[in-house]
């Protein structure tokens, strides 16, 4: 299994709910755990198998659950030191998530994730029987009940102040300009 991108699924967690909150948004227990689980199943495939954060879900009556968040954000935001900063790739991924789905009703996320194969095999082994990343991310990637990668993870446009689109990169001081060869 590929290690991954983020240290522990408690730092997406606090992504989410902090975002949540600078909206103004409550974020449900459920609606978090949905994100969640979508936020890892896009992230494996736009990030051909990554895994975004070390978690496990499970197929539970309500839907996908991630157990051991759902056990610690059970009576509000545990106390928790979490990273304060994300990588570049992760942070602007989840705003891409948040953007598509973060004000859709919990009922819709339910409907959403309930219904990928992803979920129905887990669920048909066994309540609280595992969901595979594979298993998510092929549910994902072939779009069935989802929408495709390419509708969720779209480039931020940035535009000069007279709104010409520009093209953005990380600046990187120890790299050589191919322009001065």
């Amino acid at each position: 299994m590929m290690p991954a991108d983020v240290d522990n699924a408690f730092d997406i967690a606090f992504w989410f709910a902090d975002t949540a909150m600078s909206d103004n948004e409550y974020l449900q227990p459920q609606k978090l755990q949905r994100l969640m689980f979508i936020a890892q199943a896009y992230y494996s495939v736009a990030y051909n198998g990554r895994r975004l954060m070390p978690a496990s879900f499970v197929a539970d009556e309500l839907g996908p659950v991630e157990p051991n968040i759902y056990i610690a954000f059970s009576k509000g935001r545990p106390e928790v030191d979490a990273q304060l900063f994300l990588p570049h790739e992760v942070e602007t991924f989840l705003d891409g998530i948040w953007r598509r789905f973060g004000h859709h009703s919990v009922d819709r996320l339910n409907k959403m994730t309930m219904e990928t194969s992803a979920y129905k095999q887990a669920h048909k082994r066994g309540n609280r029987a595992n969901i595979s990343l594979d298993a998510m991310r092929l549910s994902f990637a072939r779009a069935e009940k989802t929408p495709g990668v390419a509708q969720v993870i779209k480039p931020k446009i940035f535009r000069t102040q007279t709104g010409k689109p520009v093209t953005v990169k990380a600046w990187d001081p120890g790299a050589k300009s191919a322009a001065k060869k």
